[in-house]
């Protein structure tokens, strides 16, 4: 960008992240459960994904609007906001708790957010950073004041447990963002997103639209579950997501030195690797939290933000960077936009677990 550009761009209204907070349920699987359900063992899926644990929500009664509605909750909390004010509730989900309504209208009402419209985007792992750009836009052009974005997903309810090769994978869990103005120059500066409905076959769930309802046969058949071709899917999100950072680095004159935090997708440890090594900066300029969450689908950008929150300075200049079926993959350039002075553990269960209500 040109002097003009940058100034223009300052004085701009930015949808800047003013606070954060995720949920995780209780019950830890660790890869030596799997290793009683399936043939695999816990180095090999270790060398594999970089996974050693993940989250699993046991309760039946309990789903993706739960996990949302506690993450929403604890925010609302923390920042001391009613939830009357909350002018927009965005949840973007694989797992919606129903065909419809949308989950972001039982959210709403789970939380008191009676004030609020709101809807589901469904960009699967992709789905926080489209929802994200999506809602700058509504604070950008003035119209709204506080919007939520929530990703949550409960992806144990679609995993085969017999197939080794997407169980180890994925566990469930929850984060939220709350967006405000800012005119400061903080928040989101650029996004850049992206999709090729070419990739659908690698990475899909067969059975429960309008093409495939369901039915006796594709429950038998269990086309009601992920089905993923792993190594396609590897082999493209490895470039695309090194891509848009890296684009995103170059189009807002970015280098290693300057970018506080890379915020990847947490899919593999190897695609977040080779992102970072593109970008030029080391796996401590890394959100990294795989290991003990696997994949939470639109969850784990929402849920590294939270754990790393206070050790974020206002100021920082962050890249978030996703991938996911379609196939789709985005990137967002944001300058974060205040400093909390608690020391967060990111190892602590209390980052995460609390559960909480509004009156």
């Amino acid at each position: 960008m040109n002097s003009i550009n940058l100034f223009l761009d300052f004085m701009r209204t930015h949808a800047a992240i003013t606070g954060v907070a995720s949920y995780l349920p209780e019950y830890i699987m660790k890869n030596e459960e799997l290793e009683e359900m399936v043939d695999t063992t816990s180095d090999w899926i270790m060398e594999r994904s970089g996974i050693r644990e993940r989250r699993i929500l046991k309760d039946k009664d309990k789903a993706t609007a739960f996990m949302a509605a506690e993450a929403a909750k604890k925010l609302l909390k923390k920042k001391n906001i009613n939830p009357l004010e909350v002018e927009l509730v965005i949840v973007c989900t694989a797992t919606p708790e129903y065909q419809f309504p949308a989950t972001a209208n039982v959210v709403c009402h789970m939380i008191g957010a009676t004030n609020a419209w709101s809807f589901d985007l469904l960009g699967a792992c992709s789905g926080f950073v489209y929802a994200l750009t999506v809602a700058s836009k509504f604070i950008e052009t003035g119209t709204h004041k506080k919007v939520l974005v929530i990703g949550s997903d409960k992806m144990s309810s679609i995993v085969d447990w017999t197939d080794r090769r997407t169980c180890i994978l994925f566990g469930d869990g929850a984060g939220a963002v709350l967006l405000e103005p800012d005119s400061e120059g903080y928040g989101i500066v650029d996004s850049r997103m992206y999709s090729d409905g070419s990739g659908q076959p690698h990475l899909y769930q067969v059975a429960g639209g309008s093409l495939n309802p369901a039915s006796e046969e594709t429950v038998k058949n269990r086309q009601h579950h992920i089905t993923m071709n792993g190594q396609a899917v590897f082999k493209l999100a490895v470039v695309k997501m090194a891509d848009v950072a890296e684009e995103m680095m170059m189009r807002n004159g970015l280098t290693a030195e300057n970018v506080a935090y890379l915020v990847p997708h947490q899919a593999n440890k190897r695609i977040i690797e080779v992102t970072a090594e593109r970008m030029h900066i080391g796996m401590d300029k890394v959100m990294l939290n795989i290991e003990r969450y696997g994949n939470t689908t639109t969850g784990t950008i929402p849920i590294c933000l939270d754990e790393w929150e206070t050790k974020l300075k206002k100021g920082d200049n962050i890249i978030i960077t996703t991938f996911g079926a379609g196939f789709t993959w985005g990137g967002i350039y944001a300058k974060w936009a205040y400093d909390t002075p608690e020391k967060n553990d990111p190892d602590s269960k209390n980052t995460v677990n609390e559960k909480v209500t509004v009156a």
